[in-house]
């Protein structure tokens, strides 16, 4: 799962990887009551105003921050039950675009515990304002 920096369509990549959560996230009974472990993946495609060529200025407002993007996937995947990982990670993408100098959002969701014998599970979806 990844975007490529692009600086020729003005484009840097933002990411955050392996955000643990607590979440009630499942279609079985206990899985409605139980919070489990889920992982997160974010990508973000974020307009780069300075590329192709110049170095802008070194402050945080210019950029996307990763832990706001990180906070607000883990608000969203702890603040009630979900049934789909599909639609966990919709909401968490349309949420991201909200920021209208994100262009695309990949989010994938992992159940490492729902399976056994160490199976990961999950989905990554794929959502942009174009």
């Amino acid at each position: 799962m990844s975007f490529a920096p692009d600086a020729a369509a003005a484009l840097r990549l933002v990411f955050v990887r392996n955000l643990e959560v607590q979440a009630l996230l499942g279609v079985y009974a206990h899985e409605e009551t139980r919070p489990q472990r889920v992982i997160l993946d974010l990508e973000l495609a974020v307009e780069d105003q300075e590329a192709p060529a110049a170095e802008g200025p070194d402050r945080l407002s210019r950029v996307v921050d990763y832990a706001a993007a990180a906070e607000t996937a883990r608000r969203i995947a702890t603040s009630a039950h979900v049934r789909l990982a599909e639609t966990l990670a919709e909401r968490i993408a349309i949420s991201l675009l909200e920021d209208t100098r994100i262009r695309r959002v990949r989010v994938g969701v992992t159940k490492p515990d729902a399976m056994p014998g160490g199976i990961n599970v999950g989905v990554v979806i794929e959502r942009s304002r174009f």
